[in-house]
């Protein structure tokens, strides 16, 4: 998995090390030690992931599902310790599915898919984003708790 076409908001890699970036967002932020405001920017660490969709007939396959969004209840929210987080969330890997071989799992938050913030949108609107019939590959932009708290705790160090 290459970096080719990649923006500026893509690690570079595929190693799955996190970086710490910035987002304006209007959704919640995972972590509990992380400030959030409304409308200012969101410090969060993400990693990279490309999925190769996989050809089905006439189906491209991403192998997993999405839960959460901004006309979905928040407080329904198992992967999120703020229940006011609006946010995208992988809520099923399929085994040996594309998304699974590339990295992704259960409880990521999707930051950006091919370089579209996805931190204020519906379900809809990011499964439609998720599932373009032209796009082969998604490169997902993620965060993930167990970066965030890694990352918390290696600054108290």
């Amino acid at each position: 998995m290459g970096t080719e076409g990649a923006g500026p908001d893509w690690l570079a890699g595929s190693e799955g090390r996190g970086r710490v970036r910035r987002f304006c967002s209007g959704g919640g932020s995972d972590g509990e030690d992380m400030a959030f405001v409304p409308g200012q920017p969101v410090t969060a660490v993400v990693q990279r992931i490309e999925i190769h969709k996989l050809r089905q007939g006439d189906n491209l396959i991403l192998g997993f599902s999405i839960g959460g969004g901004i006309d979905q209840d928040p407080t329904q929210n198992p992967f999120s310790e703020d229940k006011t987080d609006k946010g995208i969330y992988v809520t099923r890997v399929t085994e040996g599915g594309p998304a699974e071989v590339a990295g992704l799992q259960i409880g990521d938050k999707i930051m950006q898919v091919n370089g579209w913030d996805m931190t204020m949108v519906t379900h809809d609107q990011a499964r439609k984003r998720l599932t373009k019939r032209n796009e082969e590959v998604v490169r997902l932009l993620v965060t993930r708790q167990s970066l965030q708290k890694a990352v918390q705790q290696s600054m108290r160090s």
